[in-house]
């Protein structure tokens, strides 16, 4: 195929194929600014899980809770510190699932309590 449309294509169908192009290509701005957005998102929210994973552990370290909660908590806190740095670098994809098993292992960790 050649890539070009056939003179027997629908009218309508070239002009709507037409318009989709252009506007994929018309804001490459907007683009821009999602990608920043998406990367303070996941940057903030990593940072955020962290404190709270952090703090989470010392209230438990001062209660009598066994070895593996505080443990679990600062694990989560530490999986979500990496997720705060990968989403700072751009790959929030990876930052996303990191930040998801962070928050499952202070989940888990809060099973033992």
């Amino acid at each position: 195929m050649s890539g070009r449309p056939d003179s027997d294509t629908d009218p309508e169908t070239a002009d709507s194929e037409a318009a989709a192009d252009q506007d994929e290509t018309e804001d490459p701005a907007d683009d821009e600014e999602d990608a920043r957005r998406a990367r303070w998102t996941a940057a903030g929210t990593g940072a955020a899980l962290t404190l709270a994973g952090l703090a989470a552990a010392l209230l438990r370290l001062t209660r009598s809770a066994p070895a593996l909660v505080p443990a679990a908590y600062a694990g989560g806190a530490a999986v979500c510190a990496a997720a705060a740095v990968l989403g700072s670098r751009g790959r929030t994809r990876r930052a996303l699932w990191l930040l998801v098993a962070g928050v499952m292992v202070m989940a888990l960790g809060d099973q033992f309590d």
